[in-house]
């Protein structure tokens, strides 16, 4: 687990108008709940932090938020972003017990793809079902990414959930759902294939329909 570290400071005014001000100086309104304490209003920079945002990171591990120099480790929850200017609106950050499991979302990397045998095919379509995971560990065990070799991918080969290599003391609660959630991450199949079974699922014109059509002329 790496330390990434956002710095804040607490704000004692809420509501639209406060967060409004905030904005225009350049702040972002955001809170902090969870664990035993209560949710706690604060405000970061807003320059810093969207430097921070443009890192997968920030979405993945868990950051350590220096409220006036006390320091929490949170992950975010959830983040509001302004319909089309460069503007973070609220984050929401929840407090993380280091000493229990947490369930989190964490992004795959895909290598070798290019290399493998399905790569190097002609017509060949691969294709990435998931391009994230949710998994449950300790906060220390979480990683930011989960890598997935697909050196040896051929065509026709399905990865599925279950042949995802895991870091210790990671797991995917998914899978303890039953067999029929050990879904597709990732398939590689012939792009003529791919053609028919989409014409395959085009629904041919039933009788009633032409009839219909008869009688409006």
């Amino acid at each position: 687990m790496s330390e990434h570290i956002l710095k804040a400071t607490g704000r004692s005014v809420e509501g639209k108008g406060a967060s409004r001000r905030l904005r225009h100086a350049a702040s972002i309104p955001a809170i902090v709940y969870g664990g035993k304490s209560a949710p706690q209003p604060i405000q970061l920079d807003h320059e810093k932090t969207w430097l921070a945002q443009q890192n997968e990171w920030f979405y993945s591990s868990i950051l350590t938020l220096e409220i006036d120099g006390k320091a929490e480790p949170v992950l975010l929850r959830d983040m509001q972003r302004h319909p089309f200017k460069q503007i973070i609106m609220h984050l929401d950050f929840q407090r993380v017990d280091l000493n229990q499991a947490l369930k989190a979302a964490v992004p795959l990397h895909f290598l070798n793809q290019d290399s493998s045998p399905a790569g190097k095919a002609a017509d060949v379509v691969i294709t990435h079902e998931l391009n994230e995971v949710t998994v449950s560990c300790l906060p220390k065990d979480l990683p930011e990414f989960i890598e997935v070799d697909l050196a040896k991918l051929a065509v026709g080969d399905v990865v599925h959930l279950s042949d995802i290599k895991l870091p210790k003391g990671v797991e995917l609660p998914e899978l303890k759902l039953g067999k029929e959630h050990d879904v597709a991450v990732v398939m590689a199949k012939h792009g003529r294939v791919e053609s028919e079974e989409t014409s395959e699922e085009t629904p041919a014109e039933v009788p009633a329909t032409k009839a219909a059509k008869k009688d409006e002329k």
